[in-house]
């Protein structure tokens, strides 16, 4: 596990691993680890993309002070071509930037291997799931349709499949008797808000060895 993996270097408070912040949505969990930031730590974000110009998490951003684009897909090229394009306009917005690490937070798009090869080991994710179970869209109706008492939510360096890089870090939440998909969904949200920062803490600070 780990072979071609390049974490990021190790970071200092003085001088901070450099992140990027994909979102998709209203982005909370950036918000999150936005005021995780607010104290001088081993990671910085200074830059936050989001796959469409209107992405409700780009206000987070703005508010903090962190430059932020909107890097929609081109729809002018032909839809056999349009991931990778979009993926190589990404990357030159990452790469312009000087970003160190990529984190994804609720960011909905499936990375296409040109751009995982390019990132890997410096791309991480969170899942809300206990993985290796219940990976891909709908983790949490899927724990429910499973009936089981335990959930959470999983820290993984991104490969070229479906959440399934080396695991960082993982967390348990009990699944309740009543619970439906929105209850369970905000009741891990919380948690993963909690434990993505302080894992790209140990990342960022070289204390993750693969």
């Amino acid at each position: 596990m780990g072979e071609g993996f390049a974490l990021p270097r190790a970071g200092t408070t003085d001088d901070p691993v450099r992140l990027a912040v994909l979102v998709s949505g209203g982005g909370s969990g950036l918000a999150a680890l936005l005021r995780y930031q607010q104290t001088p730590r081993c990671h910085a974000t200074i830059l936050v993309v989001a796959d469409s110009t209107d992405a409700g998490g780009l206000e987070h951003g703005r508010d903090a002070g962190v430059r932020t684009v909107g890097v929609p897909l081109p729809m002018d090229i032909d839809k056999s071509e349009r991931r990778v394009a979009h993926e190589r306009l990404l990357h030159a917005e990452l790469v312009a930037a000087d970003v160190e690490l990529v984190v994804l937070s609720g960011y909905m798009r499936i990375l296409t291997p040109w751009f995982v090869s390019r990132w890997e080991g410096r791309l991480v994710n969170i899942h809300p799931s206990l993985l290796p179970d219940f990976p891909g869209a709908h983790a949490h109706r899927d724990a429910l349709a499973a009936g089981v008492s335990v959930t959470g939510c999983t820290v993984h360096l991104v490969d070229e499949s479906i959440d399934s890089g080396p695991i960082l870090a993982q967390r348990r939440v009990e699944v309740l008797p009543d619970d439906d998909e929105e209850a369970l969904q905000e009741r891990v949200k919380r948690v993963e808000h909690v434990l993505y920062p302080e894992v790209l803490d140990r990342l960022c600070s070289g204390q993750v060895s693969l």
